[in-house]
């Protein structure tokens, strides 16, 4: 098309060939855009025009009103050059051009060239493909790449809002059990519920395998990611229906607020995720903090600075005596681990073995821990010209115990010292117990024919089953020093105390009392039947060497209460 070019004096023709192959660039004008007194008036010469949407009716073709102007401004410009897109057409059919207007050594300053280049095929194409990139194929919803992309236009939007995770509850049992189609299924129809409780403004999508993600503008007060969130847990109240099965199904939901400090939509992203995985831990609706990101980053932090200490041997075992209440000799020492990292700084057991237990840590710290207390009990022997006549006790985690051959291990660390199995007491924690009952009743088995001897720690803490205890092969039941500790004073702490030790005797155990601190609490605790005692009256925690020099100027004493 060119501007204020005469008139052809032979009429146009375009082959049905050139048409066909659809050719952008056409060596012809196909129409004439002619400025007047009056303005510009359009006249258009043959059908490509019209096959290219642009009409060729001069009072209704788009041309006049889109680009008059723009032309105009570029001929009074000293410009050789200029590209413009240009879209054409509502939203749902509509074509996109690429615009050139330039000028040439053929035309004067009056005159310009216009070509159209059409690029619609090529921009469909990419939307396609990209719609197919941030769309989930199993739900039709966004998925998390498209997520953010709508976060981003909401941050870019500005305003409030809030950005809400939702994960399903078991949902790999689920999937293990009825298999994945059933397991595609339920995620479909929980995908259309969740949308049912969503406000028409709402975005909604699927970011991971169970996780949904939800996107709402706040209005008033940042209750509302609350009220939206109850409406949520309140449909899943009543099962899904699926072919083949009828299912309840529960979710944990986290919501992170959108703020000028978080700009970033992955982020916002994240922080939704981590408090759903805190929901999971509480059941109710959690909301993300920035102190609970830095307990997690600080516990990540010392995480990867214990596997470290663990694989360097930096850790090590004091050892807390433990002793016959009626005599006060020691009897036995419980091994206790102890960490000061490179920098000097001691962490306390309370911080790290939370983080050991959690991380699977425990596993080599728990093996490294029996075999160091070994060690130890094969070089106080040595030290003592044979047999010390003391027991060491060592902590077993329920996570050590579902992992590891136990029984092996323990029978290759008393081989490898020579050390007899009788010279270990192996405590056990409620949980690990109660966990699998079964299971632990059977490695308990294992390891009392192996000639270990075994307690229950912290007894009276978790959900013991009566039953359960009365079948387990238990030697030691240990108090746990919450009752111990101002038992004195406390009419009902003396009761629990009590009733433990009337329960002890009745099946045939042994007990021990934690966290005993004066003469007059271990008198009372001896007057009321228990066996051992454990606390700072006695000893703190020691290293090998102190615990050695305590043990001997009553080593031969203690012979007949150990044998």
């Amino acid at each position: 098309m060119a501007c204020d070019l005469p008139e052809p004096t032979a009429p146009l023709v375009v082959s049905q060939e050139l048409l066909e192959r659809g050719c952008e660039l056409i060596p012809l004008p196909a129409a004439h855009l002619i400025r007047d007194g009056a303005g510009f008036r359009f006249e258009a010469f043959n059908v490509a025009y019209r096959l290219a949407g642009l009409g060729i009716v001069a009072d209704r073709s788009p041309m006049l009103a889109a680009l008059g102007e723009k032309v105009d401004a570029f001929l009074r410009s000293d410009q050789r050059r200029i590209d413009l897109d240009w879209q054409l057409g509502s939203d749902i059919d509509c074509r996109y051009y690429r615009v050139t207007m330039a000028r040439t050594t053929r035309l004067t300053l009056d005159r310009c060239a216009i070509s159209f280049l059409d690029l619609t095929p090529q921009i469909l194409t990419e939307r396609s493909l990209r719609r197919e990139m941030t769309t989930d194929s199993l739900t039709g919803l966004p998925n998390r790449e498209g997520f953010g992309e709508l976060i981003e236009a909401a941050i870019t939007e500005g305003g409030t809002h809030a950005v809400m995770v939702l994960d399903l509850d078991r949902f790999d049992r689920f999937n293990a059990c009825l298999g994945s189609l059933a397991g595609d299924e339920l995620l479909i129809t929980v995908a259309r519920r969740i949308k049912g409780a969503l406000r028409a403004r709402d975005s909604m999508a699927r970011i991971g395998g169970d996780e949904f993600g939800i996107l709402m503008a706040i209005d008033d007060s940042e209750q509302e990611a609350h009220c939206l969130a109850e409406r949520i847990r309140a449909a899943f109240g009543s099962p899904f229906r699926l072919t083949d099965y009828r299912l309840s199904v529960e979710c944990s939901i986290g919501i992170a607020h959108g703020s000028a400090e978080v700009g970033d939509a992955q982020e916002l992203i994240r922080h939704a995720q981590f408090a759903a995985k805190r929901a999971k831990d509480t059941g109710l609706v959690e909301e993300y903090q920035n102190q609970a990101l830095a307990v997690a980053r600080e516990r990540f932090t010392m995480e990867t600075a214990l596997r470290a200490a663990i694989e360097n041997r930096e850790l090590r075992l004091h050892y807390q005596p433990i002793c016959d209440l009626t005599s006060g000799k020691i009897v036995s020492f419980e091994a206790l681990a102890r960490w000061t990292d490179r920098e000097g700084r001691e962490h306390s057991p309370t911080d790290f073995i939370p983080v050991a237990e959690e991380s699977g840590l425990i596993v080599p710290l728990g093996r490294w821990a029996l075999d160091e207390a070994a060690r130890t009990l094969a070089g106080w022997d040595h030290d003592a010209g044979g047999n010390c006549r003391v027991r060491v006790a060592v902590n077993l985690s329920a996570i050590q115990l579902q992992r590891d051959a136990i029984t092996t291990l323990l029978d290759t660390a008393f081989s490898r010292y020579g050390v007899a199995a009788n010279r270990f007491t192996l405590e056990l924690t409620e949980s690990a117990i109660v966990s699998d009952p079964d299971r632990m009743a059977a490695i308990m088995n294992e390891l009392k024919e192996l000639g270990a001897t075994l307690a229950m720690d912290d007894f009276g803490t978790g959900y013991s089953n009566l039953a359960y205890l009365q079948r387990l092969p238990i030697d030691v039941l240990k108090i746990d020093r919450s009752f111990v500790t101002g038992m004195l004073a406390d009419r009902d702490k003396i009761s629990i105390v009590r009733a433990i030790l009337s329960l002890s005797q009745a099946l045939g155990m042994r007990t021990t009392a934690e966290g005993i601190e004066t003469n007059e609490l271990a008198q009372t605790l001896a007057g009321l039947g228990c066996t051992y005692g454990q606390g700072y009256l006695y000893a703190k925690p020691l290293d090998a060497a102190s615990a050695y020099a305590l043990l001997m100027p009553s080593t031969a004493d203690t012979a007949s209460s150990v044998s």
